[in-house]
């Protein structure tokens, strides 16, 4: 498994094909530099893969702080049909691909954005989660408070003030467990006006995941 070999400088790593009970899904690895403390099994959205900036900016950023990141591409993604997007769907190739992020032995922070976090938040307790990262999670329509509400895990959640999915102001009460981190000006991919600049915003994104996965890992 690649999860293990490091990356040559200026390639993009290799996608495992992985069979699951649904089809076929990718995993894409990049290891942590160093020991590695934790891994990060992270998945898209239903307008985007893995390629979404934030979660590439992540597969960048939290490797240097020790942790390995999987980013996961869904088989209907994968194999560009329209099955195999439903609720049942997602989360059986969550459920199956878990114990290759579960292997090392090594805590397990499970997210994603938009739909991808409410796989992580559905499926966290059962699976074990140490931690929830959910981003741009979808709030409004697709989603709803109760999913994030029930991850049973600290949970981090990053949103953009003008998503329309849910702006910060809109989510209710939440306990101490759940921490909401406002992305200023994003929307729900966390693209802002001309006048922000996108290094700003993932900057923020990858600075907050990365002290809050640090704070989770001194509990463990």
């Amino acid at each position: 498994m690649s999860r293990n070999a490091p990356a040559t400088p200026g390639t993009d790593p290799a996608m495992d094909l992985v069979p699951t009970p649904v089809g076929t899904a990718g995993v894409t690895w990049y290891p942590a530099h160093g020991q590695a403390r934790a891994v990060a099994l992270l998945g898209h959205g239903t307008a985007t893969g893995v390629e979404a900036p934030d979660l590439q900016a992540l597969a960048a950023a939290l490797p240097r702080q020790g942790v390995t990141v999987a980013l996961v591409t869904q088989p209907y993604r994968l194999g560009r049909i329209r099955t195999g997007s439903d609720e049942p769907s997602l989360d059986a190739v969550w459920t199956a691909l878990w114990p290759l992020a579960a292997a090392p032995g090594l805590p397990v922070i499970s997210g994603g954005r938009s739909a991808g976090s409410q796989v992580a938040c559905r499926t966290a307790e059962r699976l074990g989660a140490h931690a929830v990262l959910a981003l741009a999670y979808p709030l409004l329509g697709p989603g709803s408070p109760k999913e994030l509400l029930a991850t049973g895990r600290p949970t981090l959640v990053l949103q953009g003030t003008r998503d329309p999915f849910g702006r910060p102001d809109q989510f209710p009460a939440l306990p101490s467990t759940i921490e909401l981190t406002e992305v200023p000006a994003a929307n729900h991919t966390f693209d802002t006006p001309v006048t922000t600049a996108r290094s700003t915003t993932m900057a923020l994104i990858t600075s907050t995941t990365s002290q809050w996965i640090d704070r989770q890992l001194a509990r463990a």
